[in-house]
């Protein structure tokens, strides 16, 4: 085995960087609409009424379908949902020919062809990763939702504050102290699982190291950097995490 080329990383090096301003931008979109639409998914799959009409309706229009969302996503690889956002999703709404956004007027034909062109592959790895992600993280809201005693939902309501208000007030600060571990593992595995976007054409690390070994014919330079600065991403986030437990134990112990 040869000794590491250092020319071939300095002479790509702007490549390196894009590639990793790229996958941080990923992240930090995916991390927030994940996490957003996980817990909307949360709430929709606890969903429930006593009596009354609404029982049917919350049970078999709101918890069933999130159920097979949850299930659907979960069950399915990563990768292959990625292809069928790129390739299936995504042109159905904004192809530039007969794109539904494009065919109602809500979206001009010039302005789909320019944002398939330009933001196509990075607009397919938002979507993908968010729904996926939001699979994942509505069963950590749920679990932590469901962790918190009914005792204090029972109270918020008796002193006559509304479901939204106690779970916005009351339970979800309580839940969010117990579940940042589990969400701070799923935003590591978004930079990592962001890697699959590179086979549609995202200009990310994956994307970067497998254009130097293309042009070099090697790989021990190219992705053993990319290994790096993966491990530098993961780490400085896994150092949040802990530093967000610590600020939040210290504030619940007062």
């Amino acid at each position: 085995m040869t000794g590491f080329r250092w020319e071939i990383i300095s002479e790509y090096a702007p490549l390196f960087m894009q590639g990793a301003i790229m996958t941080i931008k990923c992240t930090i979109i995916c991390v927030i609409l994940g996490t957003t639409w996980g817990l909307l998914l949360g709430l929709g799959r606890m969903a429930h009424a006593e009596d009354g009409p609404w029982k049917h309706v919350l049970r078999y229009a709101v918890q069933w379908p999130v159920r097979v969302y949850v299930s659907a996503f979960r069950g399915t690889p990563l990768f292959v949902q990625i292809m069928v956002v790129h390739f299936a999703l995504v042109p159905l709404f904004i192809n530039p020919r007969d794109g539904m956004l494009v065919t109602s007027g809500l979206m001009s034909v010039d302005f789909a062809r320019m944002l398939r062109s330009e933001y196509g592959a990075f607009l397919s790895c938002v979507v993908a990763i968010t729904l996926n992600a939001g699979a994942y993280v509505s069963e950590i809201f749920r679990a932590g939702i469901q962790s918190i005693d009914k005792g204090q939902m029972e109270a918020s309501r008796a002193l006559g504050m509304g479901w939204g208000k106690t779970m916005r007030k009351v339970i979800l600060p309580q839940a969010f102290r117990r579940i940042l571990p589990p969400l701070g593992n799923n935003a590591i595995a978004i930079v990592k699982d962001s890697s699959l976007a590179s086979a549609i054409g995202l200009a990310d690390l994956a994307y970067a190291a497998r254009t130097v070994s293309g042009a070099y014919a090697t790989y021990w330079e190219p992705y053993l950097t990319i290994s790096l600065v993966y491990w530098v991403l993961t780490f400085l986030l896994s150092l949040m995490v802990q530093h967000m437990e610590k600020r939040f134990g210290k504030s619940d112990s007062r």
